[in-house]
């Protein structure tokens, strides 16, 4: 190869991006040679309407599928422009859906299921017939996959209409959204910002009412993080409830800690929506357990347990004040909220890292085959391939310089281990998910636990390449299994979410995490900065215990309801994104 050739990876991107663009090109065409007969009021009711709301339109004749389509078209064309969200687009193919959805319905006057003409998008992760699956791998470009994923099979089979895919972080395995085929998406309130990762392509878009219905996947928080950024709601359901047929990943025979699909959307009647349509259906590989959506009888009284901080990083004002918020919003709705400390979250971090890091994140990397690293990747995967004595070192570095006794472990723990060592770490999960349940859901009684997404409301732009540590509060749920539901709570405020002693000097204040970490995000120039974020949507994790995941649905739900109205849900992105 000669020195100044081109890298491959940038050919592909220019090829992929050129084909988006084309089609997006066409769809504005379509379009504008439209005639409608609505003007942007009448758009905008599309727009506002729930994926329930839509059915029910257009199962009484008031509405058509193709006409709420073209709105939502419009709609994913102008996120596009906003924050870079796309990569595969079908509206093409949707339109001829949608028209066949028309003629079917005027034909039989009858719809064809739950999500009849319900625009639907997916992250890039879920194979559809006949399009590509990069993940933002350049290798995985030119490869179109050759049946639906079973979760886009059963969308299709309920009416839904796949709309685009979305775009991931690389490597699906870090908390901003970004890699060298699709590039990077933008937060829509603040272009400075991350979307989040790794399904923040998918957050983005529905923030932004492109879609009704979205579909991510969550391994370490990649569900909750982006919904918490863009001000959506999302499911993290636990393993074995929906199917992960025909969802790719970067992770084949990993079973240590297990990727999971769930919803996105703009209401909870959305969220349940998704849920009740895939829970329990399985495809040719039998993965999800056959357990169809089960309507839980709920007390009238529920019981939660909250915590400010999980005392491995101390979350920002505006982070504990939605948890704030959240518990006093459920008292008045006459429900129990206790405040309790988070014991173990340090040793779900460590086991975390411990576990995925077995094999030097060897599998997690395979398929970049010279793609350029994002910043936010490279600590990931170089750490655990530094000698021992210079990763011990900067543990003790860590210690002894910023006195910090929470971060080191970690960093010891981000380690290669031989086969029987892993084994050991795995049988340390095990124990630690027992003692999570015995120590929180048995001596508490909690229905259900409310708690910060992340320790900040945004990340700037390649931030995370020095907040790894971030993501603790989120990947604990995944080691426990814990199905997890995200709820938009507020906004950034700069009058009431600045820096006081309690974060900038860490002997006060709730929660006595790392130094390290907490110096980084609220000393000095800081990532974090309440002025820079102002208007940021800010959310909560609503947890629940295993296999009660349609109780987390239904305590999202009793949430919403007592925070009221507040700026969230359709059509409630308006532009004022900085």
């Amino acid at each position: 190869m000669w020195p100044f050739s081109p890298n491959p990876c940038i050919e592909v991107a220019r090829r992929k991006q050129a084909q988006r663009d084309d089609a997006i090109r066409d769809a504005r065409a379509a379009l504008r040679a439209r005639d409608h007969d609505h003007d942007q009021a009448g758009l905008n009711a599309y727009l506002r309407a729930t994926a329930q709301e839509i059915v029910h339109r257009i199962s009484k004749g008031e509405w058509t599928a193709s006409d709420v389509l073209d709105a939502y078209i419009a709609r994913a064309l102008l996120a596009q422009d906003v924050t870079n969200c796309l990569t595969e687009v079908l509206f093409a193919e949707a339109r001829a859906q949608a028209k066949a959805l028309d003629l079917e319905f005027a034909q039989t006057g009858k719809i064809r299921g739950p999500l009849h003409g319900v625009p639907v998008t997916f992250k890039d992760t879920y194979d559809i017939k006949g399009r590509d699956s990069t993940l933002g791998f350049s290798s995985h470009a030119d490869a179109p996959r050759a049946e639906d994923a079973l979760v886009v099979k059963l969308v299709r089979e309920a009416g839904g209409i796949p709309l685009c895919k979305t775009n991931n972080s690389q490597l699906l395995f870090f908390f901003e959204c970004s890699n060298p085929v699709w590039g990077r998406t933008l937060n829509p309130y603040s272009k400075s910002y991350s979307s989040g990762g790794t399904s923040g392509g998918e957050a983005a878009l529905l923030a932004m009412d492109g879609a009704a219905l979205g579909w991510g996947t969550d391994i370490g928080g990649s569900l909750r993080i982006p919904a918490s950024f863009c001000g959506i709601y999302s499911l993290k359901p636990g393993w074995s409830r929906i199917s992960m047929t025909g969802v790719q990943g970067t992770w084949p025979g990993f079973e240590a800690v297990r990727t999971v699909a769930g919803p996105m959307g703009r209401s909870v009647d959305d969220i349940e929506l998704g849920a009740r349509l895939v829970f329990g259906k399985q495809g040719d590989e039998y993965d999800p357990a056959p357990l169809p959506y089960r309507t839980p009888e709920m007390p009238k009284k529920l019981r939660f347990g909250y915590y400010l901080s999980d005392n491995f990083v101390k979350p920002s004002p505006a982070c504990q004040r939605a948890v704030r918020e959240a518990a006093e919003a459920l008292r008045k709705a006459g429900h129990e909220c206790i405040e309790f400390e988070l014991p173990c979250a340090q040793r779900a971090m460590e086991l975390f890292i411990g576990i995925t890091a077995a094999d030097k994140y060897k599998t997690l990397s395979a398929e970049l085959n010279g793609d350029p690293m994002e910043l936010g990747v490279m600590p990931l995967v170089y750490g655990p391939r530094l000698p021992g004595w210079l990763r011990n070192g900067v543990a003790w570095l860590l210690n002894k310089v910023y006195k910090d006794d929470v971060y080191p472990s970690t960093v010891r723990a981000a380690s290669g281990k031989p086969v029987e060592e892993f084994h050991r770490w795995v049988k340390q999960r095990d124990e630690f998910v027992r003692m999570f349940y015995r120590e929180i859901w048995d001596k508490y009684g909690f229905d259900g636990i409310i708690a910060p997404v992340l320790a900040t409301p945004g990340l700037p732009h390649n931030s995370v390449q020095y907040l790894l540590g971030l993501a603790c509060t989120d990947l604990l749920y995944n080691l426990v299994e814990s199905p997890v539901g995200t709820v938009p709570v507020t906004r950034v405020r700069t009058s009431t979410d600045f820096l006081t002693a309690e974060h900038t000097d860490p002997r006060v204040g709730p929660g006595h995490g790392s130094p390290f970490i907490e110096g980084l995000l609220y000393r000095g120039d800081g990532f974090y900065d309440a002025e820079k974020m102002d208007g940021l949507p800010v959310g909560v994790q609503v947890v629940g215990r295993r296999w009660e995941d349609e109780k987390v649905v239904e305590m999202m739900r009793v949430l919403d309801d007592a925070l009221g109205p507040r700026g969230f849900g359709p059509l409630s992105w308006t532009g004022q994104g900085k």
